[in-house]
């Protein structure tokens, strides 16, 4: 892989992370269509690290009061309750996706391989954006999440490992299908990824050191991280600005259009 290759695909894992149109899948098909090598692990690894250092930026305030929160209620026993409720709310939301992984993971590693699979989950994102548009109702605070909510949109997080289910289009969605606000919606699903992003990079780590040494070039990964962290920061405030008064639909028709795009040259190279 060269630096350029790098850039490029750092910023599309940083923007496709949290723009709801799967930033697994442009992995996936961006290197098939262009004929590139595939990235490999340790520039997958770093990628992660970009991205959660994103979204650990962009919502400090939001991190920091809720470890705060957490300490006060563990060592004084008087933590503020709402945000405590969050963090109690984050932890249940990541549950699923955590099992879902351990049990289905062989299944969900053979998508990746897929090109003409990693573009059918991509229409089923685009579909799923188009249903909650129409369905959710948008009007809950996030004072309304209970434990059930928490599991059933850690459930759609889960889904999302699967390359072309976009981890913020599921997240953002099962939100507004539960009739959640579109602001709340999209800040809850961002800040549910840290952790899963965070276990996904530990899990890689493990496996990078399970394997072989392998020559890695270094400013691959370091330009790729840079370009992830940097499009993820700016997709990040972009989105919790844009989702607040406009619908999903210009990304669920995007989603559509490139799905079946994939779909038919791969039936025409057949």
């Amino acid at each position: 892989m060269n630096i350029l290759q790098a850039i490029i695909l750092g910023i599309l894992q940083g923007a496709t992370e949290f723009i709801p149109v799967s930033s697994s899948a442009h992995l996936v098909l961006v290197p098939w269509a262009l004929g590139w090598p595939e990235p490999g692990l340790a520039f997958d690894t770093v990628l992660h690290l970009g991205t959660l250092t994103a979204v650990l930026v962009v919502l400090r305030d939001d991190w920091l009061s809720l470890l705060r929160a957490m300490w006060r209620q563990i060592v004084l026993r008087q933590g503020e309750r709402s945000q405590v409720s969050l963090a109690v709310w984050l932890i249940i939301g990541t549950v699923p996706a955590a099992i879902m992984g351990i049990l289905w993971e062989d299944q969900f590693e053979a998508l990746f391989h897929s090109p003409k699979s990693v573009a059918a989950l991509l229409i089923v994102t685009g579909l799923w954006l188009a249903l909650v548009e129409r369905l959710g109702h948008k009007t809950r605070p996030l004072a309304d999440m209970n434990p059930l909510k928490a599991v059933l949109i850690g459930i759609a997080q889960g889904c999302a490992i699967a390359p072309g289910i976009s981890r913020s289009g599921a997240t953002i969605g099962a939100a507004l299908l539960l009739g959640f606000r579109r602001e709340v919606a999209a800040r809850f699903s961002f800040l549910l990824s840290a952790p899963i992003i965070l276990g996904a990079g530990l899990l890689q780590l493990k496996q990078l050191m399970d394997e072989p040494s392998v020559q890695v070039p270094l400013w691959p990964l370091v330009l790729g991280f840079l370009a992830a962290l940097v499009s993820g920061y700016v997709c990040i405030r972009f989105l919790l600005s844009f989702v607040k008064t406009r619908s999903l639909s210009v990304f669920a028709a995007y989603c559509c259009i490139v799905g079946l795009g994939v779909m038919l040259s791969q039936m025409v190279l057949a």
